[in-house]
């Protein structure tokens, strides 16, 4: 049977929630739903794979049913089977034309990977996305994939809708990223996927290498290659993927909002269990040891690829760090969450090179600093850099935070409203099922008996 969610609507009414001290510390046990950027990829490389995938863990976050959803309409047979995913491929370049537009959502991820896919077939299609999608940019990805011979039409500033004429025989590639993203990465190694003889992507800085390590699971032939701080990827096109089962692994950036709480929260002692540690995604622990943090590595292991184990963290005093812009791609997305841990530190943090957040699912760099500010913290933006001045306590709270339809700003604000005296409110976390379908309910289980995140 088909599985299908309900989707939220752009045109939903808001949830708002108040986020405040609870009455004693979080403790116990818990996972995170599986990785987003994993479960993207498993569900689109299972769809160009010969056979039968399955697939274990996949999160069911609005997000990732989008990109279930877009493969569906490109003819894959994509269902649920009990708690695991069953995609049955089409194989390389054996999508079929969609009928309709293909709706993205909110997720930048989906969209600029299913570009790469959908460039380099033979037939048109159209995606559009949310309000907050058709504001992101597109065009690091669709002038790279012009490249290979795909054309494109979209609105003023290459933003979505989107629409994509693939060509009849697409070339392959030799570029190097703009910008330090694996998405762009991605959308250009699986267009590679379809052009004939190697495919060439070389990054400046090493972006998170999911999509290569997926490519060799499912039996493409890839070389990687350290050049400086950058990294060279040679994909041999046109290969017969076969399918292979996956096993999703828990979200690094979703665990990031229990661990910060129990860093900040009196006597906390949280686990986390079954957590995916890609050393390109693990950026945010590195800096948080930097800060103190009570954190230790459990029962680490490999697992389809990928590393990964149990994080053990405690309650601790904090202290500012020099967050060096190289480390930014490996922790991209916790930088608000960072900068509410930061904003409780003794002394000043300073995040450099941030360029990237202004074009996430908001301007992240200025939401997050008006999170703060709104909450009594002392935060300024110079440039590319954010700059928190901890005094070593929480700041005061109080605050109402917009979220701007950014989830992990919506998290960040939760997570912030656990420490300060007054508690956080928060204008819509509607949109936080895109990452972390059940965010609420694990943040008060691990508080106790008394629910420190409420309806406002």
């Amino acid at each position: 049977m088909v599985y299908r969610r309900a989707m939220t609507s752009p045109s939903a009414a808001p949830k708002p929630l108040t986020s405040r001290r609870p009455a004693g510390p979080l403790s116990g046990v818990c996972t995170v739903p599986g990785d987003k950027s994993i479960s993207h990829r498993a569900l689109m490389f299972a769809a160009l794979a010969v056979g039968e995938t399955r697939i274990k863990g996949l999160l069911e976050g609005e997000d990732v049913l989008r990109t279930a959803a877009a493969m569906r309409a490109l003819g894959a047979c994509v269902a649920r089977d009990g708690a695991d995913w069953l995609v049955a491929g089409r194989g390389v370049g054996g999508l079929a034309e969609p009928e309709d537009v293909l709706d993205m959502g909110n997720s930048g991820t989906a969209a600029r990977l299913l570009a790469g896919v959908l460039a380099a077939h033979p037939f048109l299609s159209v995606m559009t996305g949310d309000a907050s999608l058709r504001r992101r940019p597109m065009r690091r990805v669709t002038d790279l994939l012009a490249l290979g011979g795909a054309t494109f039409l979209a609105r003023e500033g290459g933003r979505l809708p989107l629409a994509i004429q693939g060509p009849r025989e697409p070339l392959p590639l030799a570029v190097t990223t703009p910008v330090p993203s694996a998405q762009v990465k991605s959308a250009l190694l699986l267009f590679g996927l379809h052009a004939p003889g190697a495919t060439v992507v070389e990054e400046n800085e090493a972006t998170r290498d999911h999509t290569e390590a997926m490519l060799r699971h499912f039996g493409a032939r890839v070389a990687v290659e350290e050049v400086g701080a950058g990294r060279r990827i040679t994909l041999a096109g046109q290969p017969e993927l076969r399918a292979r089962d996956v096993a999703v692994p828990g979200d690094p950036s979703s665990a990031a909002f229990p661990l910060v709480a129990a860093l900040l929260v009196p006597g906390s002692h949280v686990t986390i269990r079954d957590l995916g540690l890609n050393p390109l995604r693990t950026g945010l622990l590195t800096t948080l040891l930097e800060m103190g943090a009570a954190i230790t590595l459990a029962n680490r292991r490999e697992a389809g690829g990928e590393v990964v184990g149990d994080l053990v963290v405690a309650h601790g005093a904090l202290r500012g760090v020099d967050v060096p812009y190289e480390r930014a791609p490996s922790m991209i997305d916790e930088y608000p969450v960072l900068a509410v841990a930061a904003a409780c530190a003794t002394g000043t943090t300073r995040m450099r090179g941030l360029a990237e957040l202004r074009v996430k699912e908001s301007d992240r760099l200025a939401a997050t600093a008006e999170l703060l500010t709104a909450n009594g913290a002392q935060v300024r933006i110079e440039g590319d850099d954010l700059v928190v001045h901890g005094t070593g306590r929480p700041p005061a709270g109080g605050g109402m935070v917009a979220t701007h339809m950014d989830h992990r700003l919506a998290m960040s604000a939760l997570v912030l409203g656990l420490a300060t005296d007054a508690p956080v409110a928060v204008d819509d976390t509607g949109f936080i099922d895109t990452s972390f379908p059940g965010f609420v309910a694990l943040m008060n289980r691990l508080a106790g008996e008394t629910p420190a995140l409420v309806a406002a």
